[in-house]
């Protein structure tokens, strides 16, 4: 190579290593993760994706474990906060349904988030207001503790289900009537009872976020100024 080519090799290097930046880094992670599935996020094709040497990425996050927990505070960041001027059983649904429809965008998310321990900025900012919100409505800081992780508990089954339940909404009438006559109505009559309504289109048997979730706030309203029993 002519020195000439050298210098300008260089410089295109020395070009790639002054874009890259932990934010560049992160967003390039995100999007591998969102198309393809958290399991394929390597530092080599995140290098790939970025047109730079994997070794480069070291100056920026430390491993990919810092990739992921990177990834997972910025999803955090996208989740509406309870406002806390707002009445809480309100700000509470509004969190609830933000937070859905995030872990619904980012598919990957929800299993990441109950199984590392996140400390980044924006989960601590969502905690917080999270507690906030719930302590200046009148529930003990225990209390509060024991209802966020309630209703997360509730978000995170719900959204896992949604994602990967066999059937689309509208392919729940054929499914029962295709499975009714494989089930003994004798055995199980209610379960038969009720699968007939779908079948029939009585009943649509698509489960509904904001009805469980409504009963879940009715029932801490009791809870207010006391202790978790």
């Amino acid at each position: 190579m002519s020195r000439g080519k050298f210098i300008a090799a260089a410089d295109r290097s020395n070009g790639e290593r002054a874009r890259l930046s932990r934010d560049r880094v992160l967003e390039t992670a995100l999007r591998i993760a969102d198309r393809d599935g958290l399991e394929t996020l390597s530092m080599r094709n995140l290098a790939a994706e970025l047109g730079v040497k994997a070794m480069s990425l070291y100056n920026h996050v430390a491993n990919k474990d810092a990739i992921i927990d990177g990834i997972v505070d910025r999803v955090v960041t996208e989740i509406e906060l309870p406002p806390r001027s707002t009445d809480w059983k309100e700000a509470m649904r509004r969190r609830a349904h933000s937070a859905h429809r995030v872990l619904l965008r980012h598919r990957w998310a929800t299993g990441a988030i109950v199984s590392r321990v996140n400390a980044g900025p924006g989960m601590l900012r969502y905690v917080d207001a999270t507690v906030g919100c719930l302590h200046d409505a009148g529930f003990s800081y225990e209390m509060a503790d024991h209802i966020w992780n309630a209703m997360d508990s509730y978000i995170y089954g719900f959204t896992l289900q949604e994602l990967n339940f066999p059937f689309r909404p509208d392919e729940h009438a054929s499914a029962a009537r295709e499975f009714l006559p494989q089930i003994a109505p004798g055995e199980y009559p209610d379960f038969v009872a009720l699968a007939r309504l779908v079948a029939e289109e009585k009943h649509t048997g698509v489960h509904d976020f904001a009805f469980g979730l409504n009963l879940i706030l009715d029932g801490l309203e009791r809870h207010r100024g006391g202790s978790p029993q």
